[in-house]
């Protein structure tokens, strides 16, 4: 729970996909078992600190709803509320803070795809984190920014202060 003027969203890439079947649609792609195992381990980091959104905007993709799919048979306790948006599917950072600015929850899951979401990212803290690998926004990744204000709305690029950045692509 977020207080009053205060506003949290967790920004997370979608897990590694599979690239087994050339049939399949980009849109239609699931994760690959190291996907699963990195939201898996993502899951459980965010449930460790604390990090249990009250709404989800997740891009109809199929990896990233099946991201999030594990992420909260990982260990979210409180289910929230969710909306699968088609306009984060492949989305640049002006549509992703559009849609950022439409949530109604004090904290917010946003799950996309690069590079919209590295971009977006970069844009919206203050200052970014000392990870050298935090531009590349890897599979998994996840941003923690706080914002203080009384509405998404008023969510303007550069307002807000990292709490948290971790990477779960199976490289670390």
């Amino acid at each position: 729970m977020t207080p009053l003027g205060h506003r949290r969203l967790i920004l997370t890439r979608h897990a590694k996909s599979a690239w087994d079947d050339p049939t399949l649609d980009d849109h239609d792609r699931p994760l690959n078992d190291r996907g699963r195992r990195s939201a898996l381990a993502l899951g459980d980091w965010l449930a460790s600190r604390g990090y249990e959104p009250e709404e989800v905007l997740c891009s109809t993709a199929a990896r990233t709803q099946e991201t999030w799919n594990v992420i909260a048979g990982a260990a979210i306790e409180v289910r929230p509320q969710v909306r699968f948006e088609q306009a984060l599917y492949q989305a640049g950072p002006e549509k992703m803070l559009a849609v950022l600015r439409t949530a109604t929850q004090p904290t917010v899951m946003m799950l996309g795809h690069n590079p919209g979401i590295s971009e977006f990212a970069a844009r919206l803290p203050a200052r970014v984190p000392m990870d050298p690998e935090f531009r590349r926004y890897a599979t998994a990744a996840t941003l923690v920014v706080d914002f203080q204000v009384d509405s998404w709305d008023q969510v303007q690029p550069g307002q807000g202060s990292v709490m948290d950045f971790v990477r779960f692509d199976g490289r670390d």
